[in-house]
């Protein structure tokens, strides 16, 4: 599977909900580290910035996505950017998903609602408490 249907898989359990910059690069970076025997192994780059594990990449596959008519990146009141699977775009993330084991699944599953149920704050200040090694870089110290 290649990077994007890879990424779409992990977005569909949003439905058509959408994600922040922090929630996707949490939302891989929880999958490359947890399951990655699971799907492929890893296929980002993370490494400890501002606010935590961050790969520039993510974002490269994502504007790939758009331009394919699959993701939408938006802006939000707040100034930053949102992702969101167009309707194509949850139907092929969908169809990736299932081609994982169901152990695979329900972890994208699980990941996908925690990172999405966090405010930012308690997001950043989980990913430092379970991998402390992505806090060297950042300029939130104080999580």
């Amino acid at each position: 599977m290649d990077d994007g249907r890879f990424v779409l898989a992990a977005m569909s359990p949003a439905g058509g909900g959408s994600y922040s910059p922090a929630q996707i690069q949490k939302l891989l970076f929880l999958i490359d580290r947890e399951i990655s025997d699971l799907v492929g192994g890893s296929r980002f780059l993370f490494q400890p910035y501002h606010y935590g594990p961050f790969d520039k990449r993510v974002y490269a596959v994502l504007e790939t996505l758009e331009d394919d008519g699959l993701v939408h990146i938006g802006d939000s009141w707040t100034n930053y950017r949102t992702y969101t699977l167009t309707p194509d775009g949850l139907e092929s993330g969908r169809r990736a998903i299932e081609e994982f084991d169901t152990r695979a699944r329900d972890y994208m599953v699980r990941a996908s609602n925690f990172v999405r149920e966090q405010t930012f704050d308690k997001l950043v200040a989980a990913i430092y408490k379970a991998y402390p090694e992505m806090r060297v870089n950042s300029v939130f110290q104080d999580r």
